[in-house]
């Protein structure tokens, strides 16, 4: 048995200890939020938070998540409050709009370390988050937008 907890739920799942944590969010719990990109942990697609931290969720075996808090996009603000998807939204940023779920959620990560990111900063936390349409110029535009409105505010994630 494997338990955690998903967005402040508690999971218990019996699946095979190696399956990874993307398939046990997305069949077994049901968020579709959090999507299958590369499979190997390469394009950040699957990103999500385990204690904070972003992680590729389709490398990520479910049993080294034992006991811990995994925050998915459906999480970080349920109402879509969270200042970067208001900041997503207001800028535009999403094109087909497949890898935003997990550009956002290691977005979150950045802006944690670094409430008042550079240029440099969004170039190397976010380096591994691919956009297959090349949205990167609105992906920094709404970062840095939403690093402004949280300025002095305690963020969601």
């Amino acid at each position: 048995m494997n338990t955690f907890t998903v967005n402040g739920k508690p999971v218990t799942t019996d699946v095979d200890p190696v399956t990874p944590l993307l398939w046990v969010i997305r069949d077994e719990i049901g968020l579709k939020g959090t999507k299958f990109g590369c499979g190997i942990g390469m394009c950040g697609a699957c990103t999500v938070h385990v204690d904070g931290r972003a992680i590729r969720s389709c490398i990520t075996p479910v049993a080294s998540v034992a006991g811990a808090a995994i925050t998915t996009i459906e999480g970080l603000a349920a109402d879509g409050a969270h200042p970067l998807q208001q900041a997503w939204i207001e800028t535009q940023a999403p094109q087909c709009g497949y890898c935003q779920s997990g550009q956002i959620m290691q977005a979150a990560t950045l802006l944690k370390d670094y409430p008042e990111p550079t240029d440099a900063n969004i170039d190397a936390v976010m380096s591994g988050n691919l956009c297959r349409c090349m949205a990167y110029v609105r992906i920094r535009k709404a970062i840095k937008l939403a690093a402004e409105q949280m300025k002095g505010v305690q963020p969601h994630a």
